[in-house]
């Protein structure tokens, strides 16, 4: 009977654990969809194409002009020379023996605050910018941060539904695996309450033992979680820089809280449920 036991605690927390990881993985997505957008957002920028013409004064202070505003992320000033020089990298041939001069232009690399990667204040920061007189030209890509602010509400939205129906899973799961854990004593449930056992008194250790159960499972998958983070980590070092203590702190406690409320509350209504059955059911 202590092997039947065990083996059925094992069951039900290994099930508990799998659902709690699941939620994990879709609280972790969620949180960090945002920042996700914000880092995407904040690596795309525009360049700023400078005349022959500019002075390295007018260069410097431009620069520094450039840093100080409220759009601005990050500046990097590449020369003419570096830009050869990447060209070269790039077509690995040296392009300038063959034209016999440079045709680059010096230019100002700018990446954006995520707040200002849209079209339209794009337009606005270029049409102020081309009023320089050294300014030749401006480019970036249009379509794509229309693309990626169309790509991101959609995802957003998404991800929201699914946390949701993930959530309503969850519950269904949880609550079936631990009716069914109950489900074997239900005939000691009801021969208890048919001797005056009140309804506390008989519910309250089947829902000590699943807040038991719950935790075990919530610590169980909190470091499921986190190990499929650090592999994730391995292949895409990048999401490095979306790890917060807050982001942890908030993802387990959605999963240890999840994981006791709702395998306690399951319990307590299972042993209800077995309760109110008349003694004929029990067997059905």
């Amino acid at each position: 009977m202590k092997k039947g036991f065990g083996t059925s605690s094992f069951t039900v927390i290994i099930s508990l654990s799998l659902v709690l990881f699941m939620l994990g993985v879709t609280v972790l997505i969620v949180l960090n969809t945002k920042k996700l957008s914000i880092y995407i957002k904040e690596n795309i920028g525009f360049q700023v194409y400078l005349k022959d013409s500019i002075t390295e004064q007018d260069i410097q202070l431009f620069q520094k002009d450039l840093a100080q505003m409220p759009f601005t992320k990050e500046v990097k000033y590449i020369s003419k020379e570096d830009a050869a020089e990447n060209l070269k990298k790039d077509l690995g041939e040296d392009f300038i023996s063959f034209l016999g001069y440079n045709p680059l232009l010096s230019s100002i690399d700018i990446k954006l605050k995520s707040d200002f990667v849209n079209n339209d204040s794009l337009q606005k920061i270029e049409r102020g910018l081309m009023e320089k007189p050294f300014v030749k030209e401006i480019t970036y890509q249009k379509n794509l941060i229309d693309k990626i602010n169309k790509n991101a509400k959609i995802i957003a939205m998404y991800l929201l539904l699914f946390g949701v129906l993930l959530a309503v899973v969850a519950i269904a799961l949880i609550n079936n695996t631990v009716r069914l854990a109950i489900y074997s004593q239900r005939f000691l449930i009801r021969t208890m309450y048919l001797v005056g056992a009140t309804k506390f008194f008989i519910g309250k250790p089947f829902v000590i033992k699943n807040i038991i159960y719950g935790l075990l499972a919530s610590v169980i998958s909190c470091f499921m979680v986190m190990g499929l983070w650090y592999l994730s980590m391995q292949y895409i070092p990048q999401i490095s820089s979306l790890q917060t203590s807050l982001m942890w702190a908030f993802t387990f406690g959605a999963v240890v809280l999840f994981g006791v409320v709702i395998s306690s509350l399951s319990a307590w209504i299972s042993v209800a449920y077995y309760l109110r059955l008349q003694s004929s059911d029990l067997y059905l």
